[in-house]
């Protein structure tokens, strides 16, 4: 086979359970095969068993009988060859996975891919740890998304959507690396070369489902004689594979119980059912009977009604549990009258939407052996010969980080495949969070999200590229996985921040004031560092103590709330206006000067003794002079007098904020609204940002 590959010949290989078709020819159009030469082998014993090679060697001979028996038909050597892994030994996974964002996210296409990945990602986790070994590998040969979740709803298309997380039920394939290990190993003995190297289904579809089709949500079913192989078509490509334990072999056996005669025999009468109006046959007991094919085919209508019934429901499974369009039947077992009829009528298809594909989509081959009949039968070793022209190999040599791997090409191979495929991490990938910080605050579930690391740093070929970037054959891939953030970490009072205390109007003027706050009911400090599991306690108030206490208030004085007097206990929030009045003692008390003239027991009158008295207390009342910002200020009508006095004397507006920060001085020294004051003191009261 050259470069050029027109009018050369292609050799393919269908090493099935059974036996060994060889196929020989070329591509005479675009649209027309020609087949040069096909000749088969069935194994000597039971070397192959559901698809997969168990004794290599006499794989290898059958292999070796089939290519020399060609080579002599054709007259020339053969030395490459076109081989495909069976459906059958195909193992799928479903899972469900998601991804949280740290907060409300608008999903793009990577958002999607990335939670396609993860669920491919852990699907590959859960097969291996099903198998308890860390040798053996598996390739991922297709995935397909069941459902998404758009914050736990079920939603059609996630990208477009705001979101907290994204979800996804994926179920992926997977093909064993020791199946194309085996393959290799065979027709490498037999002295041949692998030039291309895909699945049966695919080959099959080649053949079976005209491209232009494949848009279509289509099932194709390969019916052969252990299991029946299954693919889904949609979009363009093939997005799920699957197989049941039930195929031909089972209408054999159940003949062979029903008429009491040996596999072998039943299979013949099975065979020639579908090709003659009766058939004759012996049992054990030495009886000749004769039947018809019709009483043989109802004889065993229950059988294949319960294989028909079995690939209807994985049909529905592996296509997210919907049915498909049209469902297409391959292989000898399908061929089997009533077959495929009861498979649609399994799916709630109608009959014209199941159809046995056979010499109607071979057609455009051309056979130059007299002796080949066009069935269905035909169908994937033709389709093996033809993918060579479709894809030049499905599985693409990539170099990552230097290191050769080789990944099986479903036509969508990307940067992320590659990552996979070499051991790197979904999560490695994308840069990721710190540990969260969660705990409770003042009640509820409150969380703090680590920091996000560094992304993943991807280059193709030499150029910066991302994780969707597709790839091909012997592209060369660099990636520095990405790094994750610092932990979340975080004190007390960098959670309260503003809230640490609050604002309260007393007599006009604003004074902050310390909240409550414990963790797990203990008063710590505001550079305790909060741990997960803690229950946070700040409080959004304080009591009339507190404000009394901090901002060392009389604690004889009457507070007032919304006109009403409020007590020690009662609760004061942000911005709160208090009234606090002081007692002043005045000379016009006449009753209580009266007490204490009838306690004096002098010989004066009632009336002198009234003025002495009076007189006596006025003196206890003085008057003194201050300077209150370079402005003489008389204070009268007390004895003595605090800080808070000057306001009742000197214009200040108290009832708004004037900046930031209210300074209160008395010769030079802060003071507070209690400090007290005296004749000749120098006070500074005003505002600063």
């Amino acid at each position: 086979m050259t470069d050029t590959r027109d009018n050369n010949l292609v050799f393919g290989l269908d090493i099935g359970t059974r036996s060994v078709v060889g196929t020989v020819g070329y591509k005479l159009s675009k649209n027309s095969f020609v087949v040069e030469a096909m000749y088969s082998k069935e194994h000597d014993t039971r070397a192959m068993l559901d698809g997969q090679i168990h004794d290599i060697y006499k794989v290898t001979d059958t292999v070796i009988d089939v290519k020399n028996h060609l080579e002599q038909m054709i007259g020339s050597k053969l030395e490459e060859v076109c081989i495909a892994a069976a459906g059958r030994v195909l193992i799928t996974r479903t899972v469900e996975c998601e991804i949280a964002f740290e907060q409300e996210h608008m999903v793009c296409d990577e958002d999607v891919y990335s939670l396609d990945l993860k669920g491919v990602e852990e699907a590959y986790i859960s097969l291996q740890d099903e198998i308890k070994s860390d040798d053996i590998r598996f390739y991922c040969v297709g995935y397909s998304a069941v459902g998404y979740y758009l914050n736990g709803y079920p939603i059609s298309k996630l990208a477009g959507h705001r979101a907290m997380k994204v979800g996804v039920k994926l179920l992926a394939t997977f093909l064993p690396e020791e199946v194309i290990e085996g393959l290799y190993t065979c027709v490498e003995g037999a002295g041949l070369k692998v030039c291309n190297l895909t699945l049966e289904p695919i080959a099959a579809i080649n053949v079976a489902i005209p491209e232009k089709f494949r848009l279509l949500n289509l099932a194709l079913v390969d019916v052969g004689a252990g299991t029946s192989d299954i693919c889904i078509t949609n979009d363009g490509t093939v997005t799920a594979y699957g197989m049941i334990p039930y195929a031909g072999d089972e209408i054999t056996e159940a003949l062979a119980r029903k008429y009491l005669i040996e596999f072998n025999e039943a299979e013949r009468i099975k065979v020639e059912s579908t090709k003659k109006k009766t058939v004759a046959f012996t049992d054990v007991m030495g009886i000749r009977t004769k039947l018809d094919s019709t009483v043989i085919w109802d004889d065993v209508k229950e059988e294949y009604e319960k294989i028909t019934e079995n690939i209807a429901k994985k049909i529905i499974e592996l296509n997210g549990n919907k049915p498909v369009s049209a469902v297409f039947v391959v292989g000898g077992g399908g061929k089997y009258p009533g077959f495929v009829e009861a498979l649609a009528k399994n799916l709630n298809l109608p009959q014209s939407r199941a159809a046995l594909r056979g010499e109607e989509v071979l057609t455009n081959v051309l056979f130059k052996q007299d002796n080949i009949r066009k069935d269905s039968m035909l169908v994937t070793p033709i389709g093996i010969c033809l993918n060579y022209y479709n894809n030049k190999n499905t599985f693409a040599n990539v170099k990552v980080n230097n290191y050769k791997i080789k990944i099986f090409d479903n036509s969508n191979l990307t940067v992320a495949d590659a990552a996979l495929a070499i051991g790197i991490k979904n999560t490695q990938l994308f840069a990721a969070l710190g540990k969260n910080l969660a705990f409770k605050l003042n009640g509820k579930e409150h969380v703090i999200h680590g920091r996000a690391g560094e992304p993943a740093v991807i280059k193709l070929n030499g150029e910066d590229s991302s994780i969707i970037a597709p790839i091909k054959d012997h592209d060369e891939v660099e990636i520095i996985v990405s790094t994750k953030g610092e932990a979340a970490s975080c004190t007390l009072g960098q959670l309260a921040g503003e809230k640490s205390a609050i604002t309260v109007n007393v007599n006009g003027t604003g004074l902050s004031i310390p909240v409550k706050m414990t963790v797990n009911d203990e008063k710590v400090s505001e550079s305790y560092h909060i741990n997960s599991g803690d229950e946070v306690i700040i409080e959004d108030h304080i009591q009339l103590a507190d404000l009394i206490m901090y901002a060392d208030l009389d604690e004889n004085a009457t507070y007032m709330l919304n006109d009403e007097i409020i007590t020690k206990a009662s609760v004061i929030h942000e911005n709160d206006d208090i009234v606090m009045k002081t007692e002043v003692k005045t000379v016009d008390n006449t009753k209580k000067i009266v007490e204490e003239i009838n306690e004096d027991d002098n010989e004066l009158s009632t009336q002198d003794k009234i003025q002495d008295k009076t007189f006596e207390n006025a003196a206890d009342i003085s008057s003194i002079f201050i300077t209150v910002n370079d402005t003489v200020v008389q204070l009268k009508g007390k004895k003595k007098y605090t800080f808070v006095d000057i306001l009742d004397f000197y214009p200040f507006d108290t009832s708004r904020l004037g900046g930031t920060k209210l300074i209160q001085t008395v010769n030079g020294v802060p003071a507070m609204f209690t400090t007290p004051v005296k004749e000749g003191d120098d006070c500074k009261l005003y505002w600063i940002n």
